[in-house]
């Protein structure tokens, strides 16, 4: 397993980091997002090399911005 971590913009609530965990955890390969509102970060549990591009356009989808850290 590999972790990536991602800058996550646009949240402001836990509604908010359940939607991004959603979002990342659609993405093939990811095993488990963990979502720090605080943080504004993710961290990404993944088999092989994360689809950095279908992780953001799937957090995109829900209204966020999501960026390599």
């Amino acid at each position: 397993m590999s972790k990536t971590i991602l800058k996550i913009e646009g949240m402001t609530c836990d509604h908010c980091v359940r939607s991004v965990q959603t979002a990342l955890a659609s993405v093939p390969g990811v095993e488990k997002a963990e979502v720090s509102l605080s943080q504004k970060q993710a961290v990404v549990t993944h088999e092989g090399l994360l689809n950095l591009v279908a992780a953001q356009k799937a957090v995109e989808v829900e209204g966020y911005q999501a960026g390599p850290v």
